[in-house]
């Protein structure tokens, strides 16, 4: 009997085992959206254009996301304006799927001949929550005179991302002033407005539950202005700027358990000194993912001569308890899937260094070369002893143990003291926040070759610090509030 032929020579068999298989290798294959790429790497302050290789126009961030996609608003500054003359023109949308790359899509809510949205207009800092219950995007701008003195919100909604937004109009709330503002999600769907009222502070104010008027006002904080919230760990943590317009300044955050209160004092979140790395808050990026939730600073680079040509800046948070941290990365890596994040440059690398101090130029020392727990950690002029020299051991992106090479030990802030002035020690290490110490890159700190850090305590958020910035050998080191000294600089080398 002779074989069944399909096509030259190819018997039915052999095609039909092949077709087989590659169905079977489709169906097992992830989809093209899967296989795609998910990690985006990030450089803090570099050009950033749109697809169209156009400088993105997303000052003032205002963001929400979508399915898959994040939709990005911001003030469209590209027609010369500069901080005495910055006319609105428009808030543009634009879209992507993986915070690196984006599309310009619209304008989201165009100028207007006249009204709030008019050529003569201060429009700014727009900001996006979506309302599931009544299937509306809501958007909330800081609305104004050129002289900045109507200080009110305005409101506008639509059925998708993009828009276009209808505008609903602009009221005080509450009937207190209101200029740089934000929004807050909570996880119960409920919203809330962070508005900075001049005369009287940073307020929180809960929404309507259609999100378009404020019901009532939740807490009174400082006066801060470019109010940024988020949500960590059952603690909330808000961001904020001193009031110094269109130039930057060390901005500051406080936590509370609770949106009444009490909030903790308002301290830095990036080292004293560095202007918050000559950016100001723009908004925060929440990216929760397969592995976790990676939480995004954004901040503005304002060139108040141009403000069109302001840089954006985005750098990863890091929570521990109550402690937030910002530090400088120049190039960092982003999973959008899995919602985790990697350092890719400026933070050191780990293994053995020594610690030299700024102000004294001494180095990093257990007292006595001890091998003991409770041992004193203090300054003294280098010899090369294993007593000086400390491994460094990633816990997660600059977060590092701090090891003695001599003893093994852990560098310890100690009884886990929250307090300035608490004693740095030795100690059994333990993984515990006040052994785990963020080294923040202060000084030239955008050079690759930078080697000067600020060392801070996951626990406390205090720096590692010589007192009253002494040059004596054996002087004990402690930890304080940071305030830019040379005795809170370290060369790590």
């Amino acid at each position: 009997m002779s074989k069944v032929i399909f096509g030259p020579g190819v018997p039915l068999l052999r095609w039909a085992c092949a077709v087989l298989l590659a169905v079977v290798a489709v169906l097992l294959s992830p989809p093209l959206d899967a296989r795609a790429a998910t990690v985006s790497t990030f450089a803090p302050g570099a050009a950033w254009n749109d697809q169209n290789g156009n400088q993105l126009q997303m000052h003032g961030l205002g963001i929400v996301k979508s399915g898959g996609t994040w939709y990005g608003f911001g003030e469209d500054k590209n027609g010369g304006e500069s901080a005495g003359d910055a006319p609105f023109r428009s808030i543009p949308c634009f879209s992507s799927t993986d915070l690196r790359n984006w599309t310009f899509r619209s304008s989201a809510l165009p100028r207007q001949a006249g009204g709030d949205l008019g050529p003569d207009r201060v429009v700014e800092r727009p900001k996006v929550v979506y309302n599931a219950s009544t299937s509306t995007y809501v958007m909330y701008l800081h609305i104004d005179d050129p002289t900045y003195a109507e200080a009110k919100v305005g409101v506008a909604t639509s059925a998708t991302p993009c828009g276009p937004y209808t505008y609903r109009g602009s009221f005080r709330p509450l009937g207190f002033e209101s200029r740089d503002e934000s929004l807050f999600q909570d996880t119960d769907g409920s919203a809330y407005l962070l508005t900075e009222d001049r005369a009287h502070g940073l307020r929180v104010e809960r929404l309507s539950s259609d999100y378009l008027s404020v019901a009532s006002g939740v807490a009174l904080l400082p006066g801060y202005e470019s109010p940024a919230m988020m949500k960590s760990g059952g603690r909330y943590f808000i961001l904020g700027s001193h009031l110094t317009g269109w130039n930057t300044n060390d901005n500051v955050y406080a936590s509370a358990t609770s949106l009444g209160g009490p909030w903790t004092p308002f301290t830095n979140f990036a080292p004293a000194g560095t202007a918050t790395y000559n950016t100001q808050t723009a908004n925060i990026i929440q990216v929760s993912g397969s592995a976790g939730t990676t939480y995004v600073y954004a901040g503005d680079r304002w060139n108040p001569a141009d403000l069109g040509s302001s840089r954006m800046v985005w750098l990863p948070i890091t929570v521990s308890g109550p402690t937030l941290n910002v530090g400088w990365f120049g190039s960092w890596s982003l999973d959008v899937s899995a919602g985790t994040w990697s350092a890719d440059s400026s933070v050191p690398g780990e293994g053995n260094h020594v610690l030299t101090g700024v102000g004294s130029g001494q180095v990093v020392d257990v007292n006595g070369a001890s091998a003991d727990d409770g041992a004193a950690v203090v300054q003294w002029p280098a010899n090369g002893g294993a007593n000086q020299t400390w491994n460094l051991r990633r816990a997660y992106g600059n977060v590092f143990s701090v090891v003695s090479a001599k003893s093994g030990k852990c560098l310890d802030v100690s009884g886990a003291s929250t307090a300035p002035g608490g004693a740095l020690v030795q100690w059994t290490c333990s993984g515990a926040a006040n052994q785990l110490w963020a080294f923040d890159a202060v000084g030239d700190y955008a050079s690759p070759s930078n080697t000067s850090y600020v060392l801070r305590s996951m626990s406390s958020g205090l720096v590692v610090d010589v007192p009253d910035h002494s040059t004596s050998a054996g002087t004990a080191l402690d930890q304080w509030s940071g305030n830019g000294g040379a005795n809170q600089v370290w060369r790590v080398s």
